[in-house]
């Protein structure tokens, strides 16, 4: 078996890494470049949950090896994502070009292509991350919303609870993978209401109960509209909510001007023009 200190130098650098994103909508959302790097691969990776989306890609590559058979009930998705990556670098490691294909933007809410790249990078090997089309993207676009507008904050939603985090309700919230807020094993493939009780009381302290909460999921197909559904917050624990949805909270204050900043800034300007 080759390892990293066997290696021969020219054959090491033989060997490449590309991780990119497919988008959110199946086909249209594929660019050119990331395209090139799956057809010009020797093997590709594919971490995708959809085999319809599976057998698309077949069609660019005769060699595409499915990552899902390594998810297993009851087993941490760390050590899914940590196989991912020892399969991805066993091919970069032989010589081959190799290209992981992953949902949207491959290095959105994705461990394995951040480490699967680091590790390529730090042994000598060629590693690229070419970006794709993010849920984020597409939220924006589908909602509404721009973020240069009142801001936005961003919060994996088990990450607000397991840490004392300041949130901004002047500014948009979205929180991501709610469908497995406070899961401490990274085993389970969702929560129950209780664990969505548990984030709306930290989020009753910034918003009141009755604060519209927008529950949305991207179109994956061609075919498909989003999913768009509004709740109150305090409802949000009883209504079901899937891995792929997002919470957004819209602003419950306005924004309060600084004033002390403002005549500061005020008089930088009144300085610059007697200059």
């Amino acid at each position: 078996m080759l390892t990293p200190d066997s290696l021969p130098t020219n054959h090491a650098r033989r060997g490449s890494l590309a991780c990119v994103g497919l988008g959110m909508t199946l086909g249209s959302h594929l660019t050119p470049l990331a395209r090139s790097h799956i057809e010009q691969a020797d093997v590709v990776f594919a971490g995708l949950s959809d085999s319809i989306v599976e057998l698309w890609l077949g069609r660019m590559h005769t060699d595409v090896r499915s990552l899902q058979p390594y998810y297993a009930e009851g087993k941490s998705r760390m050590k899914t994502y940590r196989q991912w990556v020892d399969l991805i670098m066993a091919e970069v490691r032989a010589g081959k070009k190799v290209c992981g294909v992953f949902y949207g933007h491959p290095g959105i809410f994705a461990w394995s292509p951040h480490k699967a790249i680091e590790v390529a990078r730090a042994e000598g090997f060629k590693a690229h991350m070419e970006p794709g089309i993010s849920a984020e993207d597409c939220l924006y676009a589908d909602l509404g919303i721009d973020p240069g507008r009142f801001g936005c904050q961003h919060f994996e939603a088990s990450q607000l609870l397991f840490y004392e985090r300041r949130i901004d309700p002047t500014s948009y919230l979205v929180l991501w993978q709610v469908g497995l807020v406070g899961d401490l094993s990274l085993a389970r493939f969702e929560t129950g209401s209780a664990y969505r009780q548990v984030l709306v009381d930290v989020l009753s302290e910034d918003y009141p109960l009755d604060h519209e909460v927008i529950i949305y999921r991207g179109a994956t197909l061609p075919i498909d509209q989003p999913r768009i559904r509004h709740v109150r917050l305090s409802d949000l624990p009883n209504t079901p909510i899937t891995t792929e949805e997002t919470v957004v909270l819209p602003p419950a204050m306005a924004l309060k001007q600084n004033l002390a900043i403002r005549a500061r800034l005020k008089a930088l300007d009144e300085e610059t023009a007697m200059a």
